[in-house]
């Protein structure tokens, strides 16, 4: 399975941001210390976070960044998919002419990680942001 650290920090990250929203404007240095994640590699997340209108962001002392909609209107998948990631068990493309492993014909477990993929993104389509913040 293939979801690099880039779709996995995103979600961390606007868990944080859910998480603390009471708390008015978080900046990125916050999240980074809080999840561990570099500041550099936030920036990028966070311009992509925004430009899907996930995030707001706001200037000055007290600035950082908002949701831009409730937690409980956002899923999972919309922000995997804001950071151009995609959660990929098959190792061919799925409506490729060409098979698994370069071949003319797809690999004998095919359809076992065809299914496995669909059932992932459906899982990413169902749970929403707001979910990821009830234990804290």
């Amino acid at each position: 399975m293939k979801l690099t650290n880039k779709g996995r920090y995103a979600v961390m990250a606007m868990a944080d941001l859910a998480t603390n929203a009471d708390k008015g404007p978080i900046s990125l240095t916050e999240i980074s210390i809080r999840q561990n994640i570099s500041l550099a590699y936030l920036e990028q997340i966070f311009l992509k976070l925004k430009n899907n209108k996930l995030v707001k962001s706001s200037r000055g002392a007290n600035g950082g960044y908002i949701l831009e909609k409730p937690a409980s209107e956002i899923k999972l998948s919309n922000i995997i998919h804001a950071v151009n990631e995609e959660v990929k068990t098959l190792n061919c493309k799925k409506n490729s002419k060409k098979g698994c492993n370069n071949k003319f014909t797809k690999c004998i477990t095919h359809n076992l990680w065809d299914q496995l993929d669909q059932h992932i993104n459906s899982f990413f389509e169902t749970v929403k942001l707001q979910d990821l913040t009830k234990n804290n």
